[in-house]
């Protein structure tokens, strides 16, 4: 059986550490994860889901994450039901991290975020691996890859009809 879920979006409140009577660290948080696809005339839509750390993975998010930070999370799906206060029953589906990263996004001094950091650290990181002399090279102008946005229905070969298909 396979229950793995990677998931990235932006923290919707500041999470809080708490810890449990045994002395063991957990926070739960909610992140809003971005819909792929976009109705046309309609907004963006996102889902929103709930999170749960433990131990040190806890602890870390606590420490370098706050509200509207970009996180990138993996883990499993788990379900639970439990009652409320007002008797009825509640049935919760949460993702219990087992890992939780960085996405390129940094936080400046002054607590905000620096979206520029992420797209320059996208863009720039093929020169890692240059030496000094090879990144002071002026860059030559490329040019953009095909992609199926700017096809047509001409690009394509049609395809004959027989019974003899290969599978």
């Amino acid at each position: 059986m396979i229950n793995r879920v990677v998931l990235m979006g932006r923290l919707v409140a500041a999470p809080e550490l708490k810890t449990t009577a045994s002395g063991v660290s957990v926070t739960s948080f909610r992140i809003a994860v971005d819909r792929s696809y976009v109705k046309s005339g309609e907004e963006r839509k996102a889902d929103f889901i709930d999170i749960v750390c433990w131990r040190q993975t806890a602890e870390f998010v606590c420490r370098y994450f706050g509200k509207g930070s970009l996180i990138a999370v993996e883990g499993q799906l788990q379900t639970r039901t439990y009652q409320a206060k007002d008797g009825t029953n509640r049935y919760v589906v949460e993702v219990v991290a087992d890992n939780v990263s960085f996405t390129g996004e940094r936080r400046d001094n002054s607590g905000s975020y620096n979206q520029g950091y992420s797209q320059g650290y996208n863009q720039g990181y093929a020169t890692y691996d240059q030496t000094p002399a090879q990144s002071a090279a002026p860059a030559q102008p490329s040019q953009p890859e095909p992609s199926f946005q700017s096809g047509s229905n001409d690009d394509f070969q049609e395809m004959p009809l027989d019974d003899d298909l290969p599978f």
